[in-house]
């Protein structure tokens, strides 16, 4: 039996470090002013959040969100011992592409070296716009792809540079708080084998459009003519420039979709948490990680997370996060994990699979 397997793990992060002091300095260009911006403290944003610090990108205007993805691509291709010539499918998962069209993959596709039939194959890219559920949507989509013979290295990433993008304004604390730079990516490939405990073992996703416009970021509406219409320097029209949110019942719905899921995919797999080697939730918000670990009752010491250094990098956090402490010597070849996800849209889904 064909399965897909985890091929490659990589991760990457800009090198500068926002900490909450200075985010509550920050202008919009991301230079620290004298007197404070955003009404806020470090002790406020831990409190709530977990959050102590997060990643931006350069202040210059040089990077874009295909440029931290690349990064990540490259190491887990470094170490699944791939060639990038081997890739025939890119997944893109990202909700910060690098311009409204073409997706970003196709950035993707051209900086890896792979582009244009000269090259000896034109290897499909897609983009999917899930938010913070777009990994394990895309893992779905890969392992979906692999096991049915459709392609044999799939590159799956979740990449996201929000910096760019955040109201650095008391109006915006909420939002701005939350949310870094950074990039994850896998290689998958199959594997032929008769275990079912091999591989990716378990995906399921869902959505539920009634939560759209809980979390959202408007930008342009294309209903209007023009679809932008806005002066970003006056403050009664610029919020749609900039994400919104409903935190409390965002909160709820990732509380409660994130324990059913996590839950779920238990009782499907006739897995149990003896059989989990770790549990990984998304990057959103550590309090919420914290009530789905109680609620579900998840074994503490089986859970990891990055957001008190990372903050949430959307897409990308699965990834990140089960690179980073495979880095530290943590997550290791063969562990099986389930990671469990909740994001705009309303999106979520879980997914169990080895490393």
């Amino acid at each position: 039996m064909i399965r897909s397997k985890v091929l490659g793990i990589g991760s990457y992060v800009p090198e500068r470090v926002v900490t909450n002091d200075d985010l509550r300095f920050f202008n919009d260009q991301h230079v620290k002013q004298e007197t404070p911006t955003i009404d806020t403290t470090d002790e406020w944003i831990q409190k709530r959040t977990g959050i102590r610090e997060r990643r931006y990108v350069p202040n210059d205007n040089s990077t874009a969100t295909s440029d931290l993805a690349i990064h990540a691509v490259r190491a887990a291709l470094a170490n699944a011992e791939v060639s990038e010539k081997d890739v025939d499918c890119i997944i893109f998962a990202t909700l910060s592409p690098d311009i409204s069209f073409p997706g970003s993959a196709v950035f993707v596709q051209h900086k890896l070296g792979i582009a244009g039939e000269s090259k000896g194959k034109a290897c499909a890219c897609y983009d999917i716009r899930q938010q913070c559920s777009g990994f394990v949507h895309a893992l779905q989509m890969a392992d979906s792809f692999i096991r049915c013979g459709l392609y044999q290295r799939v590159v799956v990433i979740g990449a996201e540079l929000h910096s760019h993008s955040l109201d650095f304004t008391t109006r915006g604390r909420d939002v701005a708080i939350l949310f870094g730079d950074g990039a994850g990516a896998f290689v998958m490939g199959p594997e032929e084998t008769d275990d079912a405990m091999a591989g990716v073992i378990y995906t399921d996703c869902h959505a539920d459009g009634n939560g759209a416009m809980n979390l959202y970021l408007k930008e342009h509406d294309i209903t209007q003519m023009p679809f932008v219409n806005y002066d970003w320097r006056n403050r009664d029209e610029n919020p749609m420039m900039y994400p919104q949110m409903d935190g409390k019942r965002v909160f709820l719905y990732a509380v409660r979709n994130m324990v059913h899921s996590s839950q779920q995919a238990l009782a499907r797999t006739g897995l149990g948490w003896d059989d989990i080697t770790w549990f990984v939730p998304h990057q959103a918000n550590l309090r919420i990680n914290e009530k789905v670990v109680e609620v579900a009752g998840i074994p503490p010491d089986k859970v990891l997370n990055t957001i008190q250094f990372y903050g949430n990098t959307t897409a990308a956090t699965v990834p990140l996060t089960i690179d980073y402490w495979r880095q530290q010597g943590k997550v290791k070849r063969g562990d099986r994990i389930l990671a469990t996800v909740f994001g705009a849209g309303f999106t979520w889904g879980s997914a169990i699979f080895q490393v």
